[in-house]
């Protein structure tokens, strides 16, 4: 009995399709390790249940379709689910051009139905800024408002509370506070691409000097000198005035491309980029790499075979390149009359020349630009009311830097004026001078005027001695002033009321001075390197110009067969591609970005802080730029 309930079987029966019985017996003698008895038989009979089946379907919410059981009974219902379906496309199609209509008459309406929704979302959010009075029937905004606007603000709010019939009138209050304003620069379509780019720097602080009316001329002017070249010049400001012309066309600004917005944003810009380039190009006599001859050569070759130097026959057979004696009487006649002279293009020593000549013209820029930005620093000293500043700050600036660099400038004036091309071969080396000025030398070396050396020795000494006054002037006066000095400098304590109660720090004030020393005489030496720049964006820009010309224009030109004006044609194309593309596009863009750094760096740094909070006011004309954003214009 034991045993026999040990070793009792089991049993499970259940269904499956024929082709699986192989496959699951197999199955099983490996799973069971061969202890299972497998016995199947195949039911002949169909097994009908509809009404389990039916249950089951209605349990789970299935569809049930009813299947004739004869084909005309199929037919039928099959002609019949067609003409629903006919139905059905018929009604769809009728909805559908009903809807097309409804929304193209909505469509008229859509974009002033997002104008109001933008307005009426922009005043609940500025109405959201406001705080109730005690009383909780009023609203109050404490606001910034231009004295200018403020009349043109009160007849708004008289106007407002007539059309909405308030009882009680709105009015503005002006109160009086500590806290330093937003700046407000008021610009036009033609300055605010030149405002832009100061504040791309940073935005000035309330009262302080707005860099942005010089930009727009040295702006332009430093990137012409980068870019100077007669025939680019034209095509940039050609485009620049097509954009000009049409810049109240809608196509032209509605459009979502990034890079043609800029552009087009910038087109004034652009425009003085391209005349001062025309400028530049017209004192470099450079077009297309090539220099005009409009008023003749101020150099005459003819005269060198009239006063017996050279022969036709042995001069011109036996060297490749001739040189051009000044001295000669009739070789040289004078300078050309505007820019420089066309024979210096087909030169051997062009670009010794050129170097030269672009070399000292980037310095004496960059000199002059920077000590205008020092100059405009006194209004800022001014305006604030920090008199000292113009003793112990602003001179001892503008003299490290005249006696120094500026004293360079001047050599290098002096050099063009006194020595001309006839007496070129005695003028000394200005390099050598400036070098000995700071080791104090002048022996062994002739002068270029009388008196040089002691000049030199004196500037460098007022150089010396402006260190220290630019380093200790402001802390100890300040320091003094903290500490009980009544009237020094001229400055009475009552215009430093508010700054001579707030807590000093001589520390602090020593460390930010002595930052401000180092910076500036370090920078003094860098910026000016830093404007070599110019020099070295015009040599590549025509450098490359030379080279696109003679590698692919002068190709075409050589060929004078009767298909070279054939061969020209697509030649020409690849010329004007590559001009635009490299020249125009790659090294206009470096050129800006240069232009860019150099009024940032060197020059907005002598006198522009730029820490300053702009003014954005609640303005519904500002929200077309929402609505471009959008993609809604």
């Amino acid at each position: 009995m034991h045993i026999c309930e040990i070793h009792r079987l089991g049993f499970i029966s259940g269904l499956i399709q024929r082709v699986k019985i192989e496959a699951f017996e197999r199955m099983l003698w490996r799973v069971c390790k061969g202890y299972t008895i497998l016995s199947y038989s195949e039911i002949d009979e169909y097994l009908e249940d509809p009404d389990t089946v039916g249950q089951s379907c209605s349990a789970y919410h299935c569809h049930v379709y009813p299947y004739p059981n004869s084909n005309e009974e199929r037919n039928d219902v099959v002609e019949g689910l067609r003409t629903r379906i006919q139905d059905l496309h018929t009604v769809l199609h009728r909805t559908e051009d009903y809807l097309r209509q409804v929304l193209n008459k909505a469509s008229e309406s859509v974009y002033t139905w997002v104008i109001q929704v933008k307005k009426m979302k922009s005043i609940y959010y500025i109405l959201n800024l406001c705080s109730f009075d005690v009383t909780n029937k009023c609203l109050i905004a404490e606001v910034w408002c231009p004295v200018n606007d403020l009349p043109t603000l009160r007849r708004a709010l008289e106007e407002g509370s007539r059309k909405s019939g308030a009882t009680v009138p709105s009015f503005v209050n002006r109160i009086p506070s500590n806290d330093t304003p937003p700046t407000l620069i008021r610009t036009n379509k033609f300055t605010s691409g030149f405002q832009s780019i100061v504040e791309a720097y940073g935005v000035g602080n309330y009262r302080e000097v707005n860099p942005a009316p010089y930009t727009v001329i040295t702006f332009p002017f430093l990137f012409a000198v980068m870019f100077g070249d007669l025939g680019h010049g034209m095509i940039m400001a050609l485009f620049a005035l097509w954009m000009v012309l049409y810049e109240d066309n809608r196509k032209l600004k509605r459009t979502r491309n990034e890079i043609w917005n800029t552009f087009f944003e910038g087109r004034y810009i652009i425009l003085m980029m391209g005349l001062f380039s025309v400028y530049t190009g017209l004192i470099y006599n450079d077009c297309f790499s090539k220099s005009l001859n409009i008023f003749g050569s101020g150099w005459n070759v003819s005269a060198m075979f009239k006063s017996g130097n050279w022969t036709w026959d042995s001069t011109l057979r036996t060297n490749a390149f001739l040189t051009l004696d000044p001295i000669v009487p009739g070789v040289f006649k004078g300078p050309y009359p505007l820019g420089i002279d066309p024979i210096w293009n087909l030169a051997l020593n062009r670009l010794t020349f050129l170097n030269s000549y672009k070399m000292k013209m980037s310095v004496i820029v960059g000199i002059i630009h920077m000590s205008f930005g020092v100059i405009l620093g006194v209004f800022n000293h001014l305006h604030f009311r920090k008199k000292f500043n113009l003793y112990l700050v602003f001179l001892p600036e503008l003299l490290f830097l005249l006696c120094l660099f500026g004293y360079l400038v001047f050599m290098i004036i002096y050099k063009w004026l006194a020595f001309s091309a006839r007496d070129s071969q005695m003028a000394p080396s200005i390099l050598i001078h400036f070098i000995n000025m700071f080791l104090m030398q002048g022996d062994g070396v002739p002068p270029l005027f009388p008196g040089q050396v002691g000049l030199q020795v004196f500037l460098v000494v007022i150089a010396l001695l402006s260190v220290p006054v630019l380093l200790l002037g402001k802390p100890v006066y300040l320091y003094l002033l903290h500490n009980g000095g009544a009237n020094l400098m001229g400055m009475y304590r009552v215009r430093f009321c508010l700054f001579l109660t707030s807590r000093f720090d001589f520390g602090d004030v020593f460390l930010h001075q002595s930052i401000h020393t180092i910076e500036y005489c370090l920078g003094c030496i860098s910026n000016t390197a830093s404007y070599l720049r110019l020099w070295a964006l015009s040599l590549a820009h025509a450098q490359l110009s030379e080279v696109l010309w003679s590698m692919v224009m002068r190709v075409g030109l050589r060929m004078d067969t009767s298909l070279g004006i054939m061969f020209l044609v697509p030649v020409f194309g690849i010329f004007a591609v590559l001009t635009v593309s490299i020249l125009l596009v790659m090294e206009g863009l470096s050129a800006f970005l240069h232009a860019l750094r150099l009024h940032w760096v060197e020059f907005q740094n002598k006198f522009y802080s730029g820490t300053g909070i702009k003014f954005v006011p609640f303005a519904f004309s500002l929200l077309p730029s929402s609505f471009e954003h959008d993609g809604l214009l």
